[in-house]
């Protein structure tokens, strides 16, 4: 009998935020016990609402959106994000710059696609969104990965990454805000980063999904407003900003020296014609999600929701004899520190499963995101306080008692 096997393309490419401790509590679900979901940032679940001017705004549209749009987007969703890439000082866009997407991840995939041959190599942060990793390697490239530092506040290595470029090397990506850090990388660090670009000819790609995130008075700078000189691609959406996660619109905005990078946009326009076009329905309230009352606001000060998780998770966390973390300043995830000696850890999805065993609460490894130690795993922050303290008792409690091996 002939026994059909999955493509040796997927060996080195790992999602552990739908992996194989996910599929476990998933047949814990299935059996009827109900597992904490820390592992994956979906708003809607814990009670964020979509603003009812963009579910009214999509209602009254739904009937002109039955056909395709054009294959980069609809105008007006494109014309609001030019607009918004503009009051970012992202330089050198037009509409013909932007395309829209089923979220980001369709995009980060579009774009490794179209750009990586066969053993180039591109410099993805380690921890980091693991999808950049999985695209780059599933495109033929190799991912490698630089340090971010968390002695540094978890800002990039730049000495790391002058270390692992090659001549193979074509691009480098960012995360900024951090997911899974919640880190917000000042200006500083963003021009030293500019500037090994622009040394050794570079494109940078800045995944910027959180930027509407931050926390502390702090303001998200886009990194490609300080490289006009540069090729970049600059992606977000409203999945995580808007609290519409399902509705799935992402976007990318191409900025700076596009000259330098023609023949590598037909090959983006070619991918983009051949998916026909994003989610319409969604894209018909980009400009009202723009535009409009920018509700997460509320969310991010002090007495909002996330803020004052924020607070909790932080404080709760590292009150855990074992347990350090930094404390993020954007998006709603926590990278914390596990002290492996006190808990003789030497494998982290182990760590992650026995947790969910023993206590029904599901978080990621750091070894999910393309982290080299067993020390360390991400939160998701989202749940009402009330909910982050029983978790958080249950994981104190668990470390009380665990050791590994």
């Amino acid at each position: 009998m002939h026994i059909f096997k999955k493509s040796s393309k997927l060996d080195n490419v790992l999602y552990d935020v739908r992996g194989p401790v996910v599929e476990e509590a998933a047949r814990m679900e299935e059996r009827g016990t109900h597992v904490l979901k820390l592992n994956i940032g979906n708003p809607a679940p814990f009670g964020f609402r979509t603003p009812d001017e963009v579910i009214y705004d999509m209602s009254q549209q739904l009937s002109d959106c039955e056909g395709y749009s054009p294959s980069q987007g609809l105008f007006s969703a494109r014309k609001a994000i030019m607009q918004y890439s503009q009051i970012k000082k992202l330089p050198n866009v037009t509409i013909n710059d932007i395309y829209t997407g089923n979220g980001v991840s369709e995009l980060i995939n579009l774009c490794m696609s179209a750009l990586l041959d066969n053993g180039d190599e591109i410099l993805i942060p380690s921890p980091d969104y693991p999808l950049w990793t999985a695209c780059a390697t599933l495109a033929g490239g190799k991912a490698v990965h630089y340090i971010c530092d968390e002695q540094s506040d978890w800002y990039p290595d730049i000495e790391d990454m002058r270390r692992k470029i090659t001549n193979r090397t074509k691009a480098l990506v960012i995360i900024n805000p951090n997911n899974p850090t919640g880190a917000l990388y000042p200006k500083e660090v963003l021009q030293k980063i500019v500037d090994l670009a622009r040394e050794h000819h570079l494109i940078i790609f800045s995944d910027e999904i959180y930027d509407r995130l931050v926390m502390d008075g702090k303001e998200h700078i886009s990194i490609a407003s300080l490289a006009p000189d540069l090729f970049c691609v600059t992606f977000s959406g409203l999945s995580k900003s808007h609290m519409i996660a399902g509705f799935r619109i992402g976007w990318m905005v191409l900025s700076g020296n596009k000259a330098i990078a023609k023949d590598y946009i037909e090959g983006i326009k070619m991918l983009s014609n051949m998916r026909l076009c994003s989610n319409v329905p969604a894209q018909s309230v980009v400009q009202t999600a723009l535009w409009g009352n920018q509700s997460v606001n509320d969310y991010l000060v002090p007495g909002g929701r996330i803020y004052e998780q924020r607070e909790y998770i932080y404080k709760a966390l590292t009150d855990i004899p074992g347990i350090t973390a930094v404390k993020p300043q954007a998006a709603f995830y926590m990278f914390p520190k596990i002290d492996v000696k006190k808990f003789n850890i030497v494998n982290d999805e182990k760590f992650a499963l026995d947790l969910l065993q023993d206590k029904k609460i599901l978080i990621v490894q750091g070894s999910g995101f393309n982290w080299k130690q067993p020390d360390h795993f991400r939160v998701v922050y989202l749940p009402r306080i009330e909910v982050l303290k029983e978790a958080v008792g249950k994981i104190s409690d668990f470390l009380s008692y665990y050791r590994q091996g």
